[in-house]
């Protein structure tokens, strides 16, 4: 009784006198009419509609709904305190009056005649159809009211309990008072409707004009025709019930739901406005980027402030309304026990529990709803924040950054913030329930509670050192896992050349050994939140046995009802801090993510003064440059390109020529803007189009590639695909224009890449256009087409500046730079410059001597017919009329991808519980968790059993024994929870390891054909984001599901053990349950698989922004590539966001249903007669039951994310079952070591295809390559000569026929014995970041002294030598920091090293200069004479001196012999090549001399 005397006393410190709150009221409501009548008053007398803060703002467009209840409410409101008016006055003619009286009947009537001014207000504020959101004061008046009744009413409860309350029905008007006010305040805050939104919006979400289609996944539909999200217009009563979900929920179990079902989000909730606030908090306008990580935190509120704030006040109701039990737990306990203040105090008491778990479900369920919101909108917003700053990062920065690195940001670091939503009020929350617990504690315990928080204290202060070890092990498996990603990705784009080289095992080595980094740190990491994990599950048994012991040593007397309700204090406070160790990483992981990303945002931006440009028409100049010097690299004392100057008119044709890395393409980059600018001026008169040297193709339909965001205009567009020669490829396509091409333009040849990259440029009729060697990739007569129709044809009014080694074009130009060293040597006319210095005549000597050669063949040939068999080419015109019948294609190369339907299969789960020990120690965990529950609870038990009801009666046992069995009991526990969490985490990490092994091996042996028709995006989104899911997620994700079924069994079995009639009330509760969980479950499965789905497209159009962001820059197509990928942003998030919300529409069902079951167990219990049941095990029992609610719902929530989550296993696993090629070694048919020792190679009715649906490339191929000799393949681009190779590689296996190499059937060995004993220079040449060694010798087989003997056979050893490093010189992503020449060249070294009997040249030196061609010849005539070498070039000079040679049309052969017998015949086919050739360069060399 002290104690509670002592309470009391407290609380009444904090309490004014009631006679103040009516005086205080009138002055509210007197101050609200005032300021009314003020305004109505000027209203008038300006007769205008705008004044104060009452009159210049009225509702913003909210929902019919929304305006009629507060109306409503207020109205409602007015009459109740109408009629408490009229029972004052009644009350004070019976009674007489008194000054407090009177001062309550004038409350009552000022409150009358406020709230019915504010109805009257509002209701004429409605029927304006220019409805603002609810005036600024009224809003502010209505939050000091609530604050003022939720006061009022604190201090009314606390005089009704010392019965010196004046009148009860005030109570009941404090009551509706705060309800009402606490609806007003949510409506205040809630976001209003669609109308709103829409005007927020300056300017449409996308520009009509602009494609909608730049990817192959389809997209929405225009924002006019969607569907926005019900949530934007629904109800107060749908938004309490989440019942504006049930459509989706109802549709789910009609049909599987697919992305055309679901909603839009709405349009305040869109990427494009969460952008636009987040832009202008950042101060990103402003060209500043100092970005701290505090103001990306701020910004990033400010982004969703709505949601927080909303979702903080929940959290606020949530927290206070679980303390409520505990608070009551010793009143219920003693009414059990027979001592009863009054009549029915038990159904008032079960009537307050059942109000307090109302609204703890309603307040958590809105509370976890806002946040999850605001968490989908952080996301969002960085997804665009990561790309604005990828669209504006300059190249040399992203050197310092891979793309692998920028696209982790945006799918775990993104992921990462959103998912800390979660989390965001935690610490604040613990705090809290900390302080109200400590308040329960001392009114139960007295001094005691001051040990139970010394215990608390030490508990979060031994966290500290773990915690900071998490922080490190987290930025470390972060930057870990950067690396991996960063060389994943470039593995993955190369996959090509790894599997012509047969590299791809050795890489796959590599990315393992990047993993087993990753894993050491992931594996300290989840040790460690084992270990926090194990101290914070102890803590409430710390905690309890340290006030326990604290109240036996101060002599405390403990009773039951004092016990039980410190234990359920304990058993609430248990949540949040069990939720602690998962609080605590994610801060720290979250922090590391926000520092990461801030860090980047960092970055500087592309030089913006670097280039002036200039409108069209206003300068007589194209461009102009005087005296520029600019650099890649900021730290270099030597710029890339220096003393640079030079004038071009408008209309001009600028040629510019060098020797390989002279910078001809790094002058091209700064007429862009791409090199930063160190000196001098650069001036751009006009639009630009830029044709890069690697061709740049994006995944979607022919047509879109060429469009690139301009609407059809079908005339032009038929004129550019003629200027460009590409009908007739079109013709071959299974869908014309309206194919889709894969990734990087995987089902184009290198020359067909080539021409819809130039036709692009020619569609956007620009000023002027930049061509970067576009002839290269093509062949002669195709590049003579070009150079026609395009330069001299559609472009003759144009500014064309082209850089070229094809030196025929020269003489055309109306200015030819000459560049040497990063200099420009020489400039003019062709004729001026050949008389005027040495650099142009090297070139030019070199590329008359090929001319020589070719003509030498000419002059020689006899006039004897084509050798060619009469038979072989009758049949082979057979074939080609019959292969020349219309295709009717099955499908397109890139399909949607895959997704599983229905529910996800026991397999799924069988497969990944196996992959640790098979699955052995699972059972274990489980029987640990039971063994921990059963000492918890009789832990527990004891306490109760032994305590007694109250100080009357004796203790059965001594309070030394009572403590030391509670101790050991708690300790035991305590071992228990480690040995879990221990287990747990050595079984995820197990898990994890090996599912990330089995689908790399898996992918590293698929064929090329799965990477020809899968996206880069989605395997990167499951080696990132299922990835990180696996590793983290899963495992926590089990254990929960685990601990919270033993929780349940373990309360139903308590409450059980002490009234068995409350299991007639929980099996039906759990059945509806389950019923309820099924039938969400069809909805919520689908959703969250489209949502995985809807992740790829992001990756993907990530990836391929970045690898092209040269090319989008110079075509100023940022905004629209910023549009799409806003789109693609609100695809995601409106997956997401209607996962999360049949998420919530079900735990709010299941939270019903749950207090419906509490609240008719405590019925049963008041119900029982005195003395049937122990008085200290009910109290017990209520105290396990008040967590059954969010037990349950905490279950299914774990069951359906669980689900959700092992979606991500299911994406590996589909990875793991693709279609492997051929083994890598056959050991029953491996070739000698000598194998191929003469090279002749034998094609016997080849006949190949990419895929079943496609159409034949190769139409049955016959021919002999003898051993020895060199072979060239000529041919229009597409007839066939790239798929050949990669036959003979493997890379496609024949639909039928075979190949032999002397005499073994290559179909019947392993490919890694076949690949590693042929060599091959690639089309597209490739270095990998790394060093000069690793890249020439990645296999490690060579000596340094061997490496510099092939540097310098291939002309590279100098320039490698001129570098510090030597041969340990940086190679960035993709080799980006070399020329394309260069790298070519490196490709060179490579098979030099190899020096393999079969070489296969493919366009070997497309990118080199003609002299350093005929250097690489002479090298290859030299040190491969007696292998069998096959060439595939556009150049005749490169071919033309081969043994033979053989012309390739449309997948047939039509010729092959010596070039001298095909030279002989002047109908053949190659002599008219070589004829127009020699006759275009010859005729354009003598017209320039």
């Amino acid at each position: 009784m002290k104690q509670s005397y002592a309470m009391d006393i407290t609380i009444d410190f904090f309490l004014l006198d009631s006679n103040y709150f009516p005086m205080f009221s009138i002055f509210l409501n007197l101050l609200l009419l005032f300021v009314m009548f003020g305004s109505c008053v000027y209203k008038k007398r300006v007769a205008c509609d705008s004044s104060d803060g009452f009159t210049n703002e009225r509702f913003k467009d909210m929902s019919l709904t929304y305006k009629k209840l507060v109306v409503i409410c207020c109205e409602s409101f007015s009459a109740l305190n109408s009629v408490l008016l009229l029972v004052s006055c009644f009350h004070l003619h019976t009674n007489g009056w008194d000054r407090s009286e009177l001062m309550i009947l004038l409350d009552h009537l000022f409150t009358v005649l406020s709230w019915g001014a504010i109805s009257f207000y509002l209701r004429s504020l409605s029927t304006n159809s220019h409805d603002k959101k609810f005036p600024f004061l009224l809003r502010v008046w209505w939050v000091f009211y609530v604050m003022f009744s939720c006061y009022r009413l604190l201090v009314n409860i606390s005089l009704y309990k010392k019965q010196e309350l004046v009148s009860v029905h005030l109570l009941l008007s404090d009551v509706v008072a705060v309800s009402m006010g606490l609806f007003l305040c949510y409506s205040c805050l809630q976001k209003q409707g669609e109308g709103e939104r829409i005007n927020l919006l300056e300017e449409p979400f996308l520009n009509e004009g602009e494609s909608r289609a730049a990817n192959p996944v389809q997209l929405d539909k225009a924002e006019d025709d969607e569907v926005v999200t019900p949530f934007s217009n629904a109800g107060f009563l749908s938004h309490v019930s989440f019942s504006w979900m049930s459509p989706l929920i109802v549709l789910g179990n009609e049909k599987i739901i697919d992305s055309e079902d679901v909603p839009q989000v709405a349009n305040s909730d869109r990427a494009e406005k969460l952008f636009g606030i987040l832009r202008s908090k950042l101060e990103w306008d402003d060209g500043e980027r100092r970005i701290t990580t505090f103001k990306l935190i701020k910004a990033l509120f400010f982004s969703v402030w709505r949601d927080i704030l909303l979702s903080t006040l929940f959290a606020f109701l949530y927290t206070v309304s679980c303390y409520v039990a505990p608070y009551l737990m010793d009143t219920f306990v003693q009414y059990l026990n027979g001592r009863r203040q009054y009549t029915n105090e038990g159904f008032v008491l079960v009537t307050t529990f059942f109000v307090a778990k109302l609204v703890e479900c309603q307040a958590r369920r809105n509370w976890f709803f806002r946040l999850q919101k605001a968490g989908i909108g952080m996301r969002s917003v960085l997804v665009s924040m990561i790309y604005e700053k990828g669209l504006t990062l300059p190249c040399y920065s992203m050197q310092g950054h891979s793309s692998g690195e920028i696209i982790n940001l945006m799918t775990v670091d993104a992921e990462r913030i959103s998912a800390f939503s979660w989390y965001m009020h935690d610490p604040w929350i613990l705090v809290l329930q900390i302080s109200l617990a400590l308040l329960i504690l001392y009114r139960s315990l007295g001094l005691g509670s001051i040990a139970a928080f010394a215990a608390t204290f030490l508990v979060m202060l031994g966290n500290i050192p773990l915690a900071k070890l998490e922080e490190k092990f987290q930025g470390n498996l972060m930057e870990s896992k950067d690396s991996r990603m960063k060389k994943t990705s470039e593995v993955l784009l190369n996959m090509r050349i790894l599997k012509l080289q047969g590299w791809e095992m050795k890489f796959l080595h590599k990315i393992l050994e990047l993993r087993r980094i990753e894993a050491g740190w992931l594996k300290k990491f989840v040790y460690n939140s084992a270990a926090i994990s194990s101290v914070l599950w102890a803590a409430p048994s710390f905690v309890s046995a340290t006030a326990f012991g604290a109240c036996m040593l101060l002599k405390i007397p403990l009773e039951s009802g004092k016990i039980i309700a410190a234990l359920a204090t304990f058993r609430i406070l248990q949540n949040p801090i069990y939720k602690l160790p998962d609080t605590i990483s994610m801060i720290v992981q979250t922090k590391v993510s926000l520092d990461r990303i801030a860090s980047f945002l960092c970055l500087d931006d592309l030089q913006q003064d670097g280039v002036e440009r200039i409108p069209s028409g206003s300068s007589k100049m194209a461009v102009e440059v005087s005296n520029g010097a600019f650099s890649w690299d900021d730290s270099s004392t030597i710029p890339t390109l220096r003393d640079i100057s030079f004038k071009i008119s408008h209309g001009m044709n600028i040629a510019i020529c060098g020797t390989v890395g002279s910078g001809k393409s790094s002058l091209l980059s700064s007429i862009l803007g791409e090199v930063p600018k160190i000196s001098g001026n650069l001036k751009v008169c006009g639009r630009k189009a830029y044709i890069a040297q690697s061709p740049w193709i994006q995944s979607g339909k022919v047509e879109e590639n060429i469009l690139f965001g301009k609407p059809m205009q079908r005339e032009w567009y038929e004129r550019v695909l003629e200027a460009c020669s590409l009908n007739k490829d079109l013709g071959v396509l299974p869908f014309r224009d309206q194919t889709v091409i894969g990734e990087r333009g995987i089902n184009l040849s290198g020359g067909q890449k080539q021409r819809v990259q130039i036709a692009r440029a020619l569609y956007q009729d620009a000023d002027i256009y930049l061509f970067d060697d576009p002839f290269s990739a093509v062949d002669a007569h195709t590049g003579s087409h070009l150079f026609k129709e395009v330069l001299r044809g559609l472009l003759r009014n144009k500014t064309v500046i082209y850089v070229t080694h094809q030196l025929e074009f020269l003489p055309e130009a109306d200015l030819i730079l000459v560049m040497k060293n990063g200099k420009i040597t020489q400039a003019g006319k062709y004729n001026e410059i050949l008389e005027s210095g040495t650099d142009f005549m090297e070139l030019v000597g070199a590329h008359t001597d090929a001319l020589a050669a070719v003509g030498s063949y000419e002059k020689g040939s006899a006039s004897a017919q084509l050798t060619i068999s009469k038979d072989n080419k009758v049949s082979n015109e057979e074939e080609k009329q019959e292969e020349d019948l219309p295709l009717n294609p099955k499908g397109q190369l890139v399909q949607e991808e895959e997704r599983e339907k229905g529910q996800v299969g026991f397999t799924v789960y069988k497969k990944y519980m196996a992959l640790a020990y098979g699955g052995a120690l699972v059972p274990i965990i489980l029987v640990v968790q039971i063994l921990f529950q059963i000492l918890n609870i009789g832990s527990n038990y004891w306490m109760a059993w032994v305590t007694p009801v109250s100080k009357d009666v004796k203790a059965p046992v001594s309070g030394s024994t009572l403590i030391i069995v509670y101790v050991v009991l708690a300790t035991a526990s305590s071992f228990c929870i480690l040995v879990r969490a221990m287990l747990a985490a050595m079984t995820g990490f197990k898990m994890a390891t090996e599912l990330f092994n089995q689908m790399h091996r898996c992918i590293f042996r698929a064929s090329m054909s799965f990477f020809d028709a899968t996206p880069i995006g989605r395997i990167l989104n499951r080696a990132s984001t299922d990835q990180s899911a696996v590793d983290l997620r899963l495992p926590s994700q089990f254990s929960n599901l685990a601990i919270t079924v033993v929780n349940i069994l373990g309360i139903i079995g308590v409450m059980g053990q002490v009234a068995w009639q409350v299991l007639i009330v929980f099996f039906p509760v759990i059945a509806a349950c389950t019923w309820y969980r099924q039938y969400y479950i069809s909805a919520a499965r689908e959703l969250a698989r489209l949502a995985g789905i809807s992740r790829s497209p992001l990756v993907q159009h990530f990836s391929e922004t970045l690898s092209g962001i040269t090319t989008i820059r110079s075509f100023d197509q940022e905004p629209r590539f910023r549009a799409d990928i806003m789109r693609l942003n609100d695809s995601y998030s409106r997956l997401r966001f209607h996962a999360i919300s049949a998420m919530e529409w079900l735990c709010f069902r299941l939270d019903l249903l749950s207090t419906v079951a509490f609240a008719l167990s405590l019925i049963i219990l008041v119900s029982i007669p005195e003395g049937v049941i122990n008085p200290s095990f009910a109290g017990l029992a209520v105290t396990y039951a008040l967590n059954l609610n969010s037990l349950q719902s905490t279950l299914i929530w774990t069951l359906c994310d669980l689900e959700n989550k092992m979606i991500s296993v299911e994406r590996m696993l589909q990875y793991t079952n693709i279609s492997s090629e051929p083994p890598l070694v056959i050991e029953s048919a491996r070739p000698e070591k000598t194998w191929p020792s003469r090279g002749e190679i034998t094609i016997c009715n080849l006949q190949v295809r990419y895929g079943p649906h496609l159409p034949m490339v190769l139409r049955g191929l016959t021919c002999t390559f003898p051993g020895g000799l060199k072979t060239g393949i000529v041919g229009r681009t597409g007839c066939g000569k790239s798929t050949l190779i990669q036959t003979l590689f493997r890379i496609v296996e024949p639909t039928a026929g075979e190949i032999r190499i002397d005499g073994i059937n290559i179909l019947t060995i392993g490919l890694h014995d076949l690949r590693s004993r042929l060599s091959i220079i690639p089309q597209d040449p490739t270095m990998f970041e790394g060093t000069v060694r690793s890249n020439l010798d990645p296999l490690e087989e060579y000596a340094d002294d061997q490496i510099w003997e092939a540097l310098d056979k291939c002309q590279l050893g100098d320039e490698i030598r001129k570098k510090e490093l030597k041969l340990d010189s940086t190679v960035s992503e993709n080799g980006q920091n070399w020329s394309v020449g260069q790298r070519q060249l490196v490709c060179l070294g490579r098979v030099l090293l190899k020096r393999s009997k079969v070489l296969v040249l493919d366009e070997a030196t497309a990118s080199v200069d003609t002299a350093t061609d005929k250097l690489i010849q002479e090298t290859l005539r030299q040190h491969f004479s007696d292998c069998t070498v096959i060439t595939i070039a556009h150049r005749i000079s490169s071919v033309i001196d081969s043994d033979m040679v053989l012309l390739l049309d449309q997948g047939l052969i039509e010729e092959h012999d010596s070039p001298g017998r095909l030279l002989e015949d002047r109908s053949s086919s190659f002599s008219k090549l070589v004829a127009e050739y020699t006759a275009s360069s010859d005729s354009r060399f003598k017209r320039s001399c």
